[in-house]
């Protein structure tokens, strides 16, 4: 089960998960027979809430240590339950599910957040848990939004298949010291943003002003980038049928965003995802970093407090904050497990108050659980403070990127990320690349309305 699988080449731009859409629909959720095989369609059963169940980490390694002492601390509590933990690297993690799904083999539990989310409902792997939460003494005590965030990433009938662990807000990451040696005002606007970038870049003394991300889980980056500084504040037209990815005002903001790399970037940046990313910038002369909530413990051991800040995402047109939505992470439970209830029992500890809280503070993350957030380390986390009050002052705007549609994580991942380095070298051009993508998206929209409709 640990053994590394690649992802499958895939014919054209349709996912498994798209083809698999229109069938899906047509049918009952209960109309595959249980062969045993642990994949897409296997019903599964509720078990005798005891025994083993195996759980898959979508993080693993970053989040393996929290994890395995949550696991302690519930086969503390359900003596009769063992958890076999298998930790799967994020940027392998949907291969590894995709394979299970047509092979078998898929676990009880895993990491189901809400970019991945849609692609797995549609091949109806996940068992719906709207029941059990409201059975549960979670029920009321999830934070709404990300709930309701997870409903609608599911993208049918407002089923939830995911119970939500944390939020994980993008943040602009800035050396203090460097910004102090230079003179540099804050960048919390773009155009200090690009000013800083610039003034902290000496190639010669391998010091850079940025780091830009051009590797794996590139293209919610640059589409953050993007939207920040367009200021457009919708995906879609009005008609919910046309993308706005290739307005002429984001092509103008990809374009001079794009061109930050070799400028003021590392070369390496091109093929970095954001291990190495963060990596590099924690260990070198790098002025800001564009990442998430996630990587804020990583700061603080390379760093300490005191030589950097996390902030929310710049300020763009008229001093409003414009920033795409980030996947919320879940916790769901596949279909084909053959002990549900024991997997719910460990979803239900997972994200209790003493748990959740102690996942999203090793993580640096919004916690869930409404009881958790009110914990005193969430205010001491200057950067997980300052981005829940963006999501809750009115200061930010959010861009509600397409969860719902099956093809989502293909057409942002597979089909675009290496276009997206053709931009970064120059051999595409910024508005080639989001025509493309664009058509893609409207393509992919136009079969969902209608399978919806």
């Amino acid at each position: 089960m640990k053994t590394s699988i690649h992802r499958s080449s895939r014919g054209g731009r349709r996912s498994a998960a798209a083809v698999a859409l229109s069938a899906v629909l047509a049918l009952t959720a209960t109309a595959c027979g249980d062969d045993g095989s642990g994949s897409a369609g296997d019903k599964g059963a509720d078990g005798s809430g005891k025994g083993e169940i195996v759980f898959w980490d979508n993080n693993g390694g970053i989040r393996t240590e929290v994890w395995k002492k949550i696991i302690a601390d519930f086969e503390k509590a359900n003596p009769d339950i063992d958890v076999k933990y298998v930790g799967i690297a994020a940027t392998e993690y949907q291969s590894k599910v995709d394979t299970a799904l047509q092979g078998g083999g898929l676990p009880d539990v895993g990491g189901v957040g809400a970019a991945m989310l849609a692609g797995f409902a549609a091949q109806n792997a996940l068992e719906p848990l709207d029941d059990r939460l409201g059975k549960s003494s979670l029920n009321g005590k999830l934070n709404e939004d990300m709930v309701k965030s997870l409903k609608a990433a599911g993208g049918r009938d407002d089923t939830l298949y995911s119970i939500p662990t944390s939020a994980n807000n993008g943040v602009l990451y800035y050396r203090t010291d460097l910004f102090k040696q230079a003179g540099l005002d804050e960048p919390t606007t773009w155009d200090n943003f690009y000013e800083a970038a610039d003034k902290l870049t000496d190639k010669g003394k391998n010091e850079f002003g940025y780091t830009i991300r051009g590797g794996a889980g590139s293209i919610a980056q640059a589409l953050d980038a993007m939207y920040g500084q367009s200021g457009i504040t919708s995906f879609w037209d009005t008609g919910n049928e046309k993308t706005t990815v290739n307005d002429p005002k984001n092509v103008a903001a990809l374009e001079k965003y794009v061109g930050l790399f070799k400028k003021v970037t590392p070369a390496a940046d091109l093929n970095n995802d954001f291990t190495k990313m963060v990596a590099q910038w924690d260990s070198g002369t790098i002025g800001m970093l564009n990442h998430n909530l996630g990587s804020y413990q990583d700061h603080v051991k390379a760093l300490g407090v005191d030589k950097f800040r996390g902030i929310p995402q710049p300020v763009g047109p008229g001093g409003k904050r414009v920033q795409v939505s980030n996947p919320v992470d879940g916790l769901g439970m596949f279909k084909s497990s053959k002990n549900k209830d024991a997997a719910w029992k460990f979803i239900d500890f997972a994200t209790s108050k003493a748990e959740n809280s102690m996942f999203n503070e090793a993580a640096g993350q919004v916690p869930s659980n409404n009881d958790a957030a009110k914990d005193a380390w969430v205010s001491k986390a200057e950067p997980t403070k300052l981005a829940a009050e963006a999501l809750s002052d009115g200061s930010t705007t959010i861009v509600q990127l397409p969860y719902y549609l099956p093809d989502w994580n293909t057409i942002s991942k597979t089909d675009n990320e290496p276009a997206f380095q053709k931009v970064m070298n120059g051999s595409m051009s910024a508005k080639d690349f989001l025509n493309t993508l664009a058509d893609q998206l409207n393509e992919a929209q136009t079969e969902w309305n209608e399978q919806k409709g």
